[in-house]
């Protein structure tokens, strides 16, 4: 049986001498239990499972605990009409709407075009505290996933960054994720939010070279502590210092009691409007493939 201790975690890092920081993320059951809700034909699981690392690499990257971070790409012409994930506080979530009668018109492994056709990729950071929101939006562009999201840093932030994900399935059969995020820093800016610095700079790309040696295999390894795959990347440096890791869950806020609670803001009139025949509303849930019924007189009681 696999050792899975390597799993469902992420990892900071920073070359200090490069003025680079780094994360790389690795899922394993957490991965299995969101694609468990939908029955996802092997080209949309392997999407989702790398937009769920790419989801976990920028969302571990908030310092407010209780901020979200959404990535989205929405589409015009290819098979994927939705993708969705976000991430809050150390729990994932996500699902893809697709047209399967498009989707089998398309090679077996396709291009992000193929896929998207003309579209979108949004991300956006909500800081709950301070209440401030941030979002970049950039065509969706390139030959994967993770080249649209450096399109993005590019665009949106002018950071140089680079950024690997891998999907595989382990020896147990399960799926396996994973990610790396590398990013260049100005010189004695290592703590701000908001990042600018030059594209050309040397040290970034000595670290890139570096990064960009990184393989699928490395990435999707529950073996591989990730502490062993930074120094394997970057032994040679100075001084590469971990800055410490997170522990990723599944997290679906479609539970009841929020539910009732999100539907005891509308008046009686519009809550009659949505309920069926026999006096139930019910709530489906796009992430978790959960059906909730709730009866008018349960909301009536809870008002």
């Amino acid at each position: 049986m696999e050792d899975r201790t390597e799993l469902d975690r992420s990892l900071g890092f920073a070359i200090l001498e490069q003025h680079a920081r780094g994360r790389l993320v690795r899922l394993g059951p957490v991965l299995d239990e969101i694609l468990s809700a939908h029955a996802y034909p092997p080209v949309i699981e392997r999407l989702l499972a790398e937009a769920l690392a790419l989801t976990a690499l920028l969302g571990a990257t908030l310092k407010d605990d209780n901020g979200q971070m959404t990535l989205q790409a929405q589409t015009e012409g290819g098979p994927v009409d939705l993708l969705v994930c976000d991430y809050k506080g150390g729990e994932l979530r996500g699902y893809v709407q697709f047209d399967a009668d498009r989707l089998a018109e398309i090679p077996a492994d396709p291009t992000l075009f193929a896929l998207f056709g003309k579209g979108y990729l949004a991300i956006t950071f909500d800081q709950k505290v301070s209440g401030e929101r941030y979002q970049g939006i950039v065509p969706l562009e390139g030959a994967s996933l993770a080249e649209a999201a450096e399109s993005y840093f590019s665009q949106s932030e002018q950071i140089p960054s680079l950024i690997r994900l891998a999907h595989a399935h382990g020896k147990d059969g399960r799926c396996v994720a994973g990610g790396l995020l590398l990013q260049h820093l100005p010189e004695g800016e290592e703590g701000r939010d908001r990042l600018h610095t030059r594209l050309d700079h040397p040290e970034w790309q000595h670290v890139e070279t570096l990064a960009a040696t990184i393989k699928d295999g490395e990435l999707t390894d529950p073996d591989l502590p990730m502490e062993a795959l930074v120094w394997r990347l970057f032994h040679d440096e100075k001084e590469v210092r971990v800055l410490g890791g997170a522990a990723l869950t599944r997290g679906c806020r479609c539970n009841r009691e929020h539910i009732l609670g999100v539907l005891s803001r509308f008046p009686a009139e519009e809550q009659a409007n949505m309920a069926d025949e026999d006096g139930t509303i019910r709530v489906d849930c796009a992430f978790c493939s959960i059906s909730h019924p709730i009866a008018l007189a349960e909301l009536a009681a809870a008002a």
